[in-house]
């Protein structure tokens, strides 16, 4: 009986090869997650959204999203440090984050100028938490200093706190710390990169 150009690709090596084995672990992997969801057995779902900073990584646990995280991050490393401090079970599961990466695109448009998502703020805890909090004070297409945000968390002279708290914010992009400037109005670090960091401010700026 002569094979099939299905069977062809499944027992012969090479691109085509590969990409039919990645897609078939795509569509396992969100079967897996969509069938661990319903039996409440996933603490933590992810998916990967396209956007003009590169692919982003959203994660959420039940209690809202937790964790975005850019390309230059290593979507594995983050997974994997995801998976030792919050559960090992994590799967993909954008059903989950479906609202999420809605909205991300719908920023990215030009549509959106706020997010409406439950958060789940476990990654970061003590000063640096309340600087994340206080960055979601700093409206669209504003921007403000890093001693004028170390100030509105309580510690005026906690400059190099805040940067620290800004570089390590887990939720770039929906808890604004790309909002956050130099005091002689350069940008200054970002978790994405400086490249992301202007694309962003000026996407707002243009709005």
């Amino acid at each position: 009986m002569q094979e099939s150009p299905l069977e062809r690709l499944i027992q012969e090596p090479g691109p085509g090869r590969e990409m039919a084995d990645r897609d078939t672990l795509d569509r396992l992997q969100k079967r897996l997650g969509a069938a661990a969801e319903q039996a409440r057995l996933l603490d933590v779902g992810y998916t990967v959204v396209e956007t003009p900073v590169g692919k982003l990584l959203l994660a959420a646990t039940h209690a809202g999203l937790v964790r975005v995280a850019f390309d230059c991050e290593d979507h594995d490393a983050v997974l994997a440090l995801l998976a030792e401090r919050i559960s090992p079970r994590i799967l993909a599961a954008p059903d989950r984050l479906q609202a999420a990466a809605a909205q991300i695109t719908e920023y990215f448009d030009g549509t959106r100028r706020t997010f409406d998502l439950p958060l789940d703020l476990r990654l970061t805890a003590g000063f640096r938490r309340s600087v994340v909090e206080h960055l979601r004070d700093i409206g669209y297409g504003s921007t403000a200093t890093y001693s004028a945000v170390a100030a509105l968390a309580g510690s005026p002279g906690a400059v190099r706190a805040v940067g620290t708290a800004c570089a390590l914010n887990p939720l770039p992009v929906v808890v604004p710390c790309h909002r956050v400037v130099r005091s002689d109005g350069s940008t200054g670090g970002y978790r994405g990169g400086p490249a992301a960091k202007r694309l962003l401010l000026n996407l707002e700026a243009a709005a």
